[in-house]
C-alpha cells in the first residue's frame, strides 16, 4: 500500500503529513507492506509524482495525507471538488483562483475507503479524530481529486483517499491557541487507520452527516 504526505509550505520547515509518511515506510501492516512518498506542494507538478508513484508501485490502498493547521484532531476527508481557489500561492509561485483540477471532470468524487469505520477505530482508541466534508481548495483536495480520478480510470482495483492531519507542537507555537498534536499520535492513529481500511472494505451503516 501507498501513503503519501506533501513537503512543508508557507514559511514552514516541517510537514507533519510528509513525517508521517516517512515514518510508516516499510512497515507491514495487515500482510501488506508500505511504501511512501513525498508530493511537492505545486499545482502542476504534484498530480505528475502521484501518478508516477501510483504506476511503479500499483498499491492496493491508498492513503494520502495533508496538514490542515487549525483543526484540532485526524480528519477524515469524503469528498474532493473539481476546484481549485487557492488562497496563498503553492512553492512554485502559482495561485490559480476558481480553477477546475480536471476540466471537464465529474463535479465530485468520494473517498473509497472506509472513512466512518476508520473514524471509529481511532475513537475507541482514545484519537480524536472527525469526519470532514471539505478537503479545501488547495493543493490537498486537487490531489485526493487526482487520487480518485486516477483509481476510477486507471486503477480500478485499488482505494483510496485523503486524510488531514493537526500542526505539530512546534508549529502551533506560532499560532497561539491553535491546536495540535504529537507526531507519535498521529503516526499511532494513521497506523490504527490504514489496518482498518484494509481490514474493511463495506463502511459501518451509520450516520455521519451534519445539520449545516
Amino acid at each position: 500500500m501507498l501513503v503519501l504526505g506533501f513537503e512543508p509550505f508557507a514559511g514552514d520547515t516541517i510537514n507533519p503529513s510528509a513525517e508521517i509518511a516517512n515514518q510508516l515506510a516499510g512497515e507491514t501492516i495487515e500482510a501488506h507492506r508500505i511504501v511512501s512518498g513525498v508530493l511537492p506542494v505545486s499545482f502542476s507538478d504534484a498530480p505528475l509524482v502521484l501518478a508516477e508513484l501510483l504506476d511503479r508501485h500499483k498499491p492496493t490502498l491508498v492513503v494520502a495525507l495533508g496538514q490542515a493547521g487549525g483543526r484540532a484532531g485526524i480528519s477524515f476527508e469524503r469528498v474532493a471538488i473539481n476546484l481549485i481557489d487557492a488562497r496563498i500561492a503553492d512553492n512554485a509561485g502559482l495561485q490559480p483562483i476558481d480553477a477546475e483540477v480536471l476540466e471537464g471532470g465529474p463535479g465530485a468524487y468520494f473517498s473509497t475507503l472506509p472513512v466512518k469505520a476508520m473514524h471509529a477505530e481511532l475513537s475507541a482508541h482514545g484519537v480524536h479524530s472527525t469526519l470532514s466534508l471539505s478537503a479545501g481548495s488547495y493543493v490537498c483536495n486537487q490531489i485526493f481529486y487526482w487520487l480518485a480520478h486516477l483509481l476510477a480510470s486507471e486503477h480500478e482495483s485499488a482505494r483510496g483517499g485523503f486524510i488531514h492531519v493537526p500542526w505539530l507542537p512546534q508549529q502551533s507555537a506560532r499560532h497561539p491557541g491553535d491546536p495540535d498534536m504529537a507526531l507519535d499520535t498521529m503516526v499511532y492513529a494513521i497506523r490504527k487507520a490504514i489496518a482498518c481500511a484494509l481490514r474493511i472494505h463495506e463502511d459501518l451503516p451509520i450516520s455521519g452527516g451534519t445539520t449545516h
